[in-house]
């Protein structure tokens, strides 16, 4: 058991106006993510799925074409390999969940 305190976790940009705190196990990465607001994250897609659950403000997620509106609140649930991106249009912050472990967010 590993007990965190999320203002102690090291803080990274991940691409202008998305920074995030991570969390890995060995199984999922938990990333908590702040996006400031007409931050675009470009179309992409990785292995890993992912739930975006958004505590604050509002994004727009498109995933494979399909615009999904998201307040707080309100989580999407992002398969293996989906083409997604996202743009904020407002101040955001998200909780990220991704399995497998996201390596590329290790620091």
């Amino acid at each position: 058991m590993t007990h965190y305190q999320l203002s102690q976790l090291p803080s990274r940009e991940l691409i202008k106006g998305f920074t995030g705190r991570f969390i890995h196990t060995d199984q999922v990465t938990i990333g908590y993510i702040d996006i400031a607001s007409g931050s675009i994250l470009p179309e992409h897609h990785h292995i890993h799925e992912q739930i975006t659950t958004v505590l604050e403000g509002t994004l727009e997620i498109t995933v494979e074409g399909q615009k999904h509106l998201l307040l707080a609140g309100h989580i999407l649930a992002i398969p293996s390999n989906a083409r997604h991106s996202a743009i904020a249009l407002t101040d955001c912050k998200v909780i990220d969940v991704f399995n497998p472990v996201r390596e590329d967010y290790k620091f």
